[in-house]
């Protein structure tokens, strides 16, 4: 029986692969380790240089230098220092046939795949594959003593699957969200009196923007008379603004923003009764109204409506 069943070779910053060897082995654990190879691969950055995921029958273990990580799915039969000694075999013969840069420029998957495709008769990775599961280990015993004594000063950290898992979801952004990364969170698509609503808050937010700055040069030269009415005009228009953007994003305190806006757009039209008649301030508090009730019923997406984002 094989030990070492597959090799996988990727670049660490962004997972691609590079490498990998050849089998034509129907196992269904080794399929599905040969899955988990992938997620972990798009978690290397944040990982250390070794590690272990232990299987029911199969284990993984993954060496990491210079960019690259050398990955294997062996039997639980061998030892990890055998396995590891392999992985520091399968690094020297890589880094002697490709160097850094064009590893930095690979831009597509597998552009070595000639290193270890078993069609390839001089495939350095089906040699070394080979010689391990033949010999059962490497040939020169001082490689494996020095790998068993690294190992046992700095042992490689035993990961999960789930953990791997967690992980990679951080950082594509589809684990659950909190109250403090809420900002990302992906709500329900906008509605058309959705953008009714945006359509008319953007055209109240104007008003106010261009009656405040209008109002400025005639406080100006009034000796401030009219200071308060250009407060609660430019007042208005950074609520109207705030009110667009809690419309379109997720936030904490949905509910206690959206009313505190339209208190404070509800309070300043009121104020600058005299300077809008009934119809315009009817207008103004109408289009807060039903900005904030959409806001409030626009709800976040389901996971399960997400996961293929």
């Amino acid at each position: 029986m094989s030990l070492i069943l597959f090799a996988f070779v990727v670049r660490v910053r962004d997972g691609l692969p590079l490498s990998a060897s050849t089998d034509f082995l129907h196992n269904k654990e080794l399929q599905e380790r040969k899955q988990q190879l992938k997620v972990i691969s798009k978690s290397l950055s944040s990982l250390p240089e070794r590690g272990t995921v232990k299987g029911h029958e199969l284990n993984i273990h993954f060496l990491s230098s210079e960019g690259v990580s050398y990955m294997t799915v062996c039997a639980c039969g061998l030892p990890a220092a055998t396995a590891f000694c392999f992985l520091e075999d399968l690094r020297w013969e890589f880094t002697a046939c490709f160097d850094d840069s064009a590893v930095a420029l690979a831009s597509r998957p597998y552009p070595f795949l000639e290193f270890g495709r078993m069609t390839n008769k001089n495939s350095a990775i089906q040699k070394l594959q080979q010689h391990y599961n033949q010999k059962g280990g490497p040939s020169l015993e001082v490689t494996l003593a020095e790998v068993q004594e690294d190992l046992r000063t700095s042992p490689p950290q035993v990961l999960t699957i789930e953990h791997m898992t967690l992980t990679n979801g951080a950082a594509n952004g589809h684990v659950e969200q909190t109250a403090a990364s809420g900002q990302s969170q992906r709500l329900e698509p906008v509605s058309a009196p959705g953008i009714l609503s945006l359509v008319l808050n953007i055209m109240c937010a104007a008003l106010n923007l261009i009656r405040g700055f209008h109002l400025i040069e005639y406080t100006f030269q009034d000796d401030y008379d009219g200071l308060w009415n250009v407060v609660a005009f430019l007042l208005a228009f950074l609520c109207c603004v705030c009110q667009c953007h809690l419309y379109l994003f997720h936030t904490c305190q949905k509910k206690l923003k959206s009313f505190t806006l339209l208190t404070l757009i509800i309070l300043c039209n009121a104020f600058l009764f005299g300077l809008r008649n009934i119809w315009q301030l009817g207008f103004h508090m109408s289009v807060a109204c039903l900005s904030t009730l959409l806001t409030l019923h626009r709800k976040p997406l389901d996971r399960n409506m997400d996961c293929g984002v």
